[in-house]
């Protein structure tokens, strides 16, 4: 079953800016990473999924009913972080929250007193004189307090120490376990690459690839860091593996090579005096830039 389905969900902007033809579905009980540049349209598909914009075409659907329509019986079951938190900062942190929790109807703040304990929170002060990992560590209580089915997340730990960072990490795995739907955007790769099922990554507005964390964990291509000991060794590797990178200061290769070519890689360095032989693990962050390569204009 999808908790969240978007089909061919088009907002044109103007300049480049928007969505076009977005679909993607989010399984009950998933945590979708959503990846790509400022103003590739994260946010964009976020504010249509919470009812805030309408689409000039498609559709986009959450628990089997459409957004703008549905906006307030939505919400009432769904929790969302904005990218950017507006608050009223005339208010207390407590007072803020509280106002949330009887916006929502509220009647036990517990799981409220709970996060801002974990989050080692003092929502006393005055949000006007907060840093910005307090506002967004009050955000995050906002959006969980009221224990909702699905979390629409736009950056979540920006602004955020690493080590309260580890500790979001630790709640989306809890929420995770507790069959959660999370869909999460976010610059911090290690923190999709933790807790995330599935990726997309969406480049000027459009959705052009998905794939889920096994898949990048076990990529057939494997990178492999060698070092000989004696640089006669490294020259006979040349004539085998002529695209490999070779640093001739250290003695070492560095080849990519994919699963079926590791049995004759293994042959080749049993006729060698080997120092050491290290699996390269390719990471989410190298794969966005490879994907993206740099270019600026994304």
């Amino acid at each position: 079953m999808n908790s969240i389905e978007i089909e061919h969900l088009t907002k044109d902007y103007g300049n480049g800016k928007g969505v076009f033809d977005v679909s993607l579905a989010i399984k009950q009980g998933e945590v979708y990473g959503y990846l790509g540049p400022n103003g590739a349209g994260k946010s964009t598909t976020m504010r249509h999924l919470m009812g805030f914009s309408k689409p000039q075409s498609g559709t986009v659907n959450i628990l089997g009913l459409e957004c703008l329509s549905n906006q307030k019986e939505i919400q009432g079951r769904l929790g969302y972080l904005p990218g950017e938190i507006a608050f009223q900062e005339d208010m207390t942190g407590i007072a803020y929250l509280k106002l949330i929790a009887k916006m929502r109807h509220m009647k036990d703040f517990s799981y409220g007193e709970k996060l801002i304990d974990f989050f080692e929170l003092d929502p006393s002060g005055g949000i006007k004189r907060m840093s910005k990992g307090m506002k967004q560590k009050i955000g995050i209580v906002a959006a969980f307090m009221h224990d909702p089915q699905i979390l629409l997340l736009d950056e979540p730990t920006s602004g955020l120490d690493p080590l309260m960072q580890n500790r979001f990490v630790e709640l989306i795995e809890k929420e995770k376990k507790r069959g959660k739907t999370i869909l999460l955007s976010s610059h911090i790769f290690e923190e999709v690459e933790k807790t995330c099922d599935r990726i997309g990554m969406i480049r000027k507005g459009k959705l052009v690839k998905e794939f889920t964390v096994d898949e990048l964990r076990h990529s057939q291509l494997k990178t492999y860091k060698i070092e000989f000991a004696v640089s006669s060794d490294m020259e006979k590797m040349k004539e085998v593996y002529p695209d490999a990178v070779f640093k001739e200061d250290r003695r070492q290769m560095i080849v990519s090579i994919n699963d079926g070519q590791i049995n004759a890689l293994i042959r080749q360095l049993a006729k060698c005096d080997v120092h050491f032989l290290k699996e390269e693990k390719h990471t989410l962050e190298e794969y966005f830039m490879q994907f993206y390569g740099g270019n600026q204009n994304v």
